[in-house]
């Protein structure tokens, strides 16, 4: 673990080093994009340090309500604002997933933080997405109709992350970016995804079983949770 790491990045550092992992040669390229010091820490553990071992990565900045989508090599693919969960809290309300699609209280509608390993997948509608962790019904996935008292489109396209909080847990973007860079990079192979935290203290002791597996336990013939 690295001495001078944040507070809320220890827990991958730590991660990443009890693995066994060997820094790589591959060097973070933002491409001149601003980004918090947090997304910048992150981004060198996962591919200065290796933590990504080789595949694409997604940072999901809570606080700032952005993503930051990475090739296989290190360098920004793209960077938007996001939606996400209506409540602010770093873990997901227990059995989640078996409510997806259904009533979720306000409380438990939260984006929770940690290291997943991603795996492009679909929805229960066929709609392609990205499965973060699927028990928790967790995905990345495009904008679609809502309520219009939501106001989806117009959160997204403000200039504050203020207001981007209004998902059931999911990190939603535009239709054309998820068409444009997360298919084309986390929409062809497993990746990465990093969701930084509301509350660095909450994760700053995270074992590394606190990694999680898109799929990790779910049977080939599980029905697709409702999103």
């Amino acid at each position: 673990m690295r001495a001078t790491c944040l507070a809320a990045l220890c827990w991958v550092s730590a991660a990443g080093a009890f693995a066994g992992v060997e820094a790589s040669a591959i060097k973070v390229d933002f491409l001149e994009e601003s980004a918090s010091a947090d997304a910048r820490s992150m981004a060198q553990i996962a591919f200065e340090q290796g933590d990504a071992q080789g595949r694409p990565v997604a940072i999901v900045d809570k606080k700032n309500a952005r993503i930051y989508v990475f090739g296989a090599d290190g360098v920004l693919r793209g960077t938007t604002p996001v939606l996400l969960g209506l409540a602010k809290g770093d873990d997901s309300a227990p059995d989640i997933g078996k409510k997806a699609g259904g009533y979720i209280p306000s409380a438990e509608r939260t984006t929770p933080a940690g290291r997943f390993d991603s795996e492009p997948g679909h929805n229960n509608k066929g709609e392609a997405i990205v499965w973060v962790d699927y028990d928790a019904a967790f995905a990345i996935h495009r904008l679609r109709p809502a309520h219009p008292a939501e106001r989806r489109p117009e959160r997204l396209a403000s200039p504050t992350p203020d207001d981007n909080r209004i998902s059931q847990g999911c990190v939603i973007v535009s239709g054309a970016f998820f068409d444009q860079v997360v298919g084309p990079t986390l929409g062809r192979q497993r990746g990465v995804v990093y969701v930084l935290p509301d509350q660095p203290a909450t994760m700053a002791q995270a074992p590394l079983a606190q990694t999680k597996l898109a799929t990790s336990v779910t049977p080939a013939t599980a029905p697709l949770p409702k999103l």
